[in-house]
């Protein structure tokens, strides 16, 4: 197909074979091309390109020769026509869509603001289209405006092109540092610290050049696998201000980020006082030989001390700028030191420097010295542990994460290689100075060796020096004796202590700035809320001006202590523990195999990351035994705190995700084992809908499914599907955050449906996951039935129905007041709703009245304008009053208390169980697990068994069965003349009452048999049992006595009162079809098919007085009782009208205490085998 000049062709013609993806598109540049012949040029595909964000549009291509064709559709990228000419559903020529593949769409291409953190520092946080918004038809009768289309089209949704600006211009003063600067000086500064000029050549005279080397290497292992487990995590995402504290708390969560953070920061600030006193010490060694002491040696180190940690701290206040420079020049002087040193082992040594040790590199030291040669006290680990500390301070870049231009890389790269030069440094510092210097010498230039004297073997006997001396009597000199080795070996003395100043000094100073960045970030995010007030900054570079100073004070209090020598080890712990939690923050994000988990950084190993940690471990109890105990109790003390506080954050931690891995491995587990009668328990739907309208229906049914099994709050949604879903959407996490602050252990489900049986049908079927299926639905009982729609009784029953026809087990629950509190609930919101206005009104006249004060003597000009406000609030004031006393008269306060009634610790009383029909237990077992609660202890369980006064033998299974549960009996029966029974039934009571009596009643053979059993049995039970006269029993069992027989009934049913409530109730729904002629009858019958036959009342009598008798047992025995657990009666389908069955449920529940109707699924739920 060709094109032509007309822009119809484009806009309206489509080739019938072309894809969304093959599209004649429009080029930017409207540069001349040849024309080419369409029908033999084939087309011209070319990559779309998305990165033009000055233009701010997409670059699209055409097919050469057809550029005219789009002069009069595109101008500067618009079209020419006007809004008026667009139809709401023309997305081809509407350019108010983005422009995707040569078409215009609201669905939006890929792009980097959409996936930001909301307050993101890096730029703003854009919402791409919804899924609703692409999905849902557009409707006709909206107008979508050029600025909006454009802003979600594009992805823009900036507040506006002034407030970028003013963005771009508050970032245009931000220091930034890329990766050398930033992190290679600080780690370089940090790990080259005082160790290496004053140290290291002890540790090369006691352990040997060669254990000296694995002592470095070991050192190195550690930091190197710290480094890349760091690596990994840093190139995982976009890293923040923290440092070791935003690295942890992000993998692992704030539990174990904000125990660590908080000694982290600590450490550092203490570890100002230690470099600082390190540089104090040797300043004064200067004034000692000199003879200019100020004090005495401990005062003149607090002296310096304090005055060199007041000027490092003006350097750090002056800004991160200023801070670096000085890094940098500490670090040139550090860099000249060491070259001073190596410079120094090549110039040839002079008789003093000989006489001390030093005889430029020989191969016979180098032998000597290779092996090791442990003094009194000291060995391989005790002089790791000595080293150790220097190699720290990788993390000296990573602490100021937030002022690195990009984390992601300037970490990784610049402490890898931070490690790598430092780790040659030692090696070569080490290697030099033990193949130069003998490990003892005199000083003494006379102790040369005299031709015939005898040589002890050593190596400075072979070089003409006789040390012997040195094994039986102290010397000052060699590896073993003296600490200013390098400065001798130097070929400048005083460009060694430069060094040392140098190397003090940076460590001091890189501490006094990471402390504070890591305590900030902490503080920010709030896990403990008492350090809120250290979280803000100052400044463009957003300074943490407080934590300065709060590093300060620890670090001058601790440099007027003056002793460091205790707390170093527990600092050096301190480190290790951060390492070690790095390492296994690698190891539990791969561990968890998260898809967030996507490092960069692909040189690492889950296992090897764990072996890191584990070395860490070790190493902190290699240094200091007592001091990891501390570091241990200090951190689990911390994280126990933080995990009770709970602080209200989600940072995706792999502990999360490790949660879901362990939960979805022990469901697929749980699936593979079959079920058993002891390991049941009630897994229930309970038709709430929202969990906080019916709270005392969610109450009771949480109290025996919490700890023990599951419970699903659900909620149907009926109506207009589009409504529904976006409601139900809506509320889904609002409603299971309810579930979780009242500490209630259950979930939340939801489904959208056309009626509300279908809704619960759908959810009886799909809830739950494998052996976590409901298998108990709990409803409240519909009170107002009598007044509902017929469809919502139909539905009622059916879904009771439906749960049977599932084998589900049901449970009603019936309370005098129900349970419904939405009303009250919205009463309430409109409340707080009104108080709120009032408290916004105070304010804005607060505020009125400080700015007319402020304003001096125009002030008074506007007293009477300050009159009329003050005026108003009182009547504003009294309307509220108005409305909030007229909504507390409103208020059911029956119903409010109601609501709350499971909530409370139940006095103590009895649950009362009829077990009138064998379900399986159920109707056992619920009450049961009640009484194991806190709040249900007191409440005693009395178990009532109905059966044929001639089946009494038969009924003694249950009782037997009953014995088994460790539940205690005692019998009576009450037996009624057959001629004057209501139901032609008599009914046999079974009652048993836990924990009453001492001791357990046992039954056999003989005593059931008595035939004193039937005359009167609760006498043979006491007679035959060894029960004490508690008063309090005998007044239980005399209640009973006298309850156990009831008042005779009328001998005929049309008389009894009970009968005729019971059809008062059913009289509006009869159909009375017996009155009526055939024709009639049978039309009534289709007319009105939902109404109560009398065939089916004279069909179902018998059952019907079954209900109305047992109210009036359960008024006479249970009318005290704390809870009603009774025997659900059943309703065969087909046979039993929705409304006779209610009616059913009405009567036997009428007027009592709340009740419990249950039915199991006829499957055992108890056993009496162990």
């Amino acid at each position: 197909m060709s094109l032509n000049n007309s822009s119809n062709i484009f806009l309206d013609s489509v080739p019938s074979n072309t894809n969304r993806f093959q599209v004649n598109v429009i080029n930017e540049n409207h540069e001349s091309s040849a024309a080419a012949n369409d029908n033999t040029d084939p087309p011209h595909y070319e990559e779309t390109s998305f990165g033009d964000e000055a233009q701010k549009r997409l670059r699209i291509s055409f097919r050469p020769g057809n550029q005219e064709c789009y002069d009069n559709f595109l101008q500067s990228g618009e079209t020419a026509k006007t809004d008026a000419s667009f139809h709401a559903y023309d997305s081809h020529t509407n350019t108010h869509y983005l422009q995707t593949f040569g078409h215009n769409t609201m669905d939006a291409v890929p792009k980097i603001e959409y996936y930001r953190n909301t307050g993101s520092i890096s730029g703003p946080k854009v919402n791409r289209p919804s899924l609703l918004e692409i999905h849902e038809q557009l409707a006709k009768n909206v107008a979508v405006t050029p600025s909006s289309a454009d802003r979600v089209a594009n992805g823009d949704g900036i507040p506006g092109d002034e407030q970028a600006e003013n963005k771009e211009d508050d970032q245009a003063g931000v220091v930034k540092f890329g990766w050398v600067k930033g992190v290679l000086v600080r780690c370089m500064l940090n790990i080259w610290g005082v160790m290496l000029f004053i140290r290291l050549s002890w540790i090369v005279g006691e352990a040997g050049i060669g254990l000296g080397v694995i002592i470095i290497g070991l050192s190195v292992v550690v930091t190197t696998l710290t480094g890349i487990s760091m690596s990994a995590i840093c190139t995982n995402g976009v890293v923040r201000g923290g440092g070791a504290y935003y690295l942890i708390s992000r993998s692992l969560g704030p539990e174990f980020g904000g125990s660590i953070g908080l000694i982290f920061a600590f450490a550092n600030a203490v570890a100002v006082a230690m470099y600082v006193v390190g540089f104090a010490e040797t300043v004064v060694d200067l004034l000692k030989e000199s003879d200019s002491m100020m004090v005495d040696p401990t005062n003149d180190i607090r002296i310096i001390g304090s005055i060199t940690v007041v000027i490092l701290l003006g350097i750090s206040v002056a800004g991160m700028e200023w801070e670096a420079k000085a890094q940098v020049i500490l670090l040139v002087i550090l860099l000249i030191a060491i070259a001073n040193f190596f410079i120094g082992t090549v110039i040839p040594s002079n008789n003093e420097k000989k006489s001390r040790g030093f005889f430029n590199y020989q191969a016979s030291i180098f032998a000597e010295n290779f092996g090791p040669r442990f003094t009194k006290g000291e060995g391989f680990f005790s002089v790791f542990a000595i080293f150790f500390p220097a190699a720290t301070g990788i993390l000296a870049g990573a602490n100021i994460s937030g002022d690195l231009e990009d984390p992601q890389d300037a970490i990784p790269r610049g402490t890898m290689l931070a490690i790598f030069i430092t780790t040659v440094a030692y090696l070569g510092v080490a290697i030099c100075v033990g193949a130069c210097v003998v490990r003892d010498a005199t000083g003494n230039m006379n102790d040369t060796i005299i031709s015939g004297m005898n040589c002890n073997g050593s190596a400075a006997c072979g070089l003409g020096y006789d040390f012997s001396r040195c094994r039986h009597e102290p010397c000052q000199y060699g590896l073993m004796n003296n600490f200013q080795v390098m400065s001798m070996v130097s070929g400048f003395g005083p460009l060694i202590t430069a060094g040392i100043f140098s190397a003090t000094l940076s460590s001091a100073l890189a501490s006094l700035v990471s402390a504070p960045k890591v305590f900030q970030a902490l503080c920010k995010d709030n896990i403990y809320k008492a350090l809120q007030f250290f979280a803000k900054g100052y400044g463009k570079n957003n300074e943490p001006l407080r934590g300065y100073i709060l590093t300060f004070l620890i670090a001058m209090a601790f440099i007027l202590i003056a002793e460091l020598n205790t707390i170093a080890p527990i600092i050096s712990n301190f480190f290790l523990a951060s390492y070690a939690l790095i390492n296994f923050s690698c190891f539990h994000a791969s561990y968890a195999k998260s898809p967030g988990w996507r490092p960069a950084y692909g040189i690492y190993n889950m296992w090897v990351s764990l072996f890191g940690a584990v070395l860490c471990c070790a190493v902190m109890f290699v240094i200091n035994w007592w001091a990891a105990v501390i570091t241990y109790v200090i951190e689990f003390f911390l994280y126990v705190y933080v995990t009770y506080k709970k602080p209200d954050v989600n940072w995706g931690s792999s502990t999360q995700a490790l949660s879901y891995v362990s939960a979805l491995d022990n469901a697929l587990e749980l699936t593979t084992v079959e079920d058993h009668v002891k390991n049941f328990r009630p897994q229930c739907i309970v038709l709430t809908g929202g969990p906080m309208t019916r709270p005392a229906l969610l109450d009771i049914t949480h109290a025996f499914t919490k700890n023990s099994g599951l419970c699903i709050c659900c909620e149907v949604f009926v109506g207009p599907r589009k409504l529904c879903v976006k409601e139900m959407n809506g509320g889904m996490a609002k409603k299971q955050a309810w579930l979780i602050k009242n500490k209630i252990k259950a979930f939340y489900a939801a489904v959208a449906a056309d009626c509300f049986r279908d809704g619960v049908r759908s959810l009886l079927q799909a809830s739950g996951l494998g052996r976590m299926k409901p298998n108990t639905l709990v409803i409240g009982y519909k009170k107002n039935w009598r007044k509902a729609p017929l469809t919502e009784i139909e539905n009622y029953v059916g879904i009771i129905h439906d749960a049977f026809d599932f084998e589900i087990g049901v449970v009603i629950v019936r309370i005098s007041q129900g349970f419904d509190i939405s009303q009250v609930l919205q009463v309430q919101e409109e409340l707080e709703r009104l108080e709120q206005e009032r408290l916004a009104l105070e304010a804005t006249i607060k505020d009125n009245e400080c700015e007319e004060e402020s304003g001096g003597i125009r002030g008074l000009f506007k007293k009477a304008g300050k009159l009329n406000i003050t005026k108003t609030t009182p009547k504003k004031d009294g309307s509220i009053n108005t409305i909030q006393s007229m909504h507390v008269g409103e208020f059911n306060q029956k119903l409010v208390e109601a609501s709350t009634q499971f909530k409370k610790k139940q006095e103590k009383g009895t649950i009362d169980v009829w077990w009138l029909f064998d379900d399986g237990g159920l109707t056992l077992l619920i009450p049961y697990i009640l009484t194991l609660r806190k709040k249900w202890k007191d409440c005693k369980l009395r178990i009532y068994v109905g059966g044929k006064i001639n089946r009494i033998e038969e009924e003694k299974i249950a009782c037997i069965l009953t014995d088994q549960t460790n539940l205690n009996f005692i019998f009576f029966e009450v037996t009624h003349d057959p001629s004057k029974a209501v139901a032609c039934n008599t009914w046999l009571i079974l009652e048993s009452i836990k924990n009453t009596y001492k001791e357990k009643i046992r039954f056999n053979e003989n005593q059931n048999r008595n035939l004193e059993l039937r005359q009167d049995p609760l006498a043979k039970r006491m007679k035959n049992s060894q029960f004490k006269d508690d008063p309090k029993d005998r007044q239980i069992k005399d209640e009973h006595r006298e309850g156990a027989r009831p008042p005779a009934m009328s001998g005929s049913c049309h008389v009894d009162l009970g009968w005729k409530v019971f059809e008062e109730m059913i009289e509006p729904y009869r159909l009375h079809e017996s009155c009526k002629d055939l024709t009639t009858a049978e039309k009534l019958k289709r007319e009105t098919p939902w109404k109560i036959t009398d065939a089916e009342l004279e069909a179902v009598k018998e059952k019907s007085y079954r209900q109305v008798r047992l109210n009036e047992l359960l008024q006479e025995h249970s009318r005290a009782a704390n809870l009603i657990v009774l025997s659900l009666p059943v309703a065969r389908k087909g046979s039993i009208s929705d409304l006779l069955y209610m009616a059913w449920l009405e009567i036997l529940t009428k007027n009592l205490p709340p009740v419990l109707l249950v039915r199991g699924n006829h499957k055992n739920v108890l056993t009496f085998y162990s």
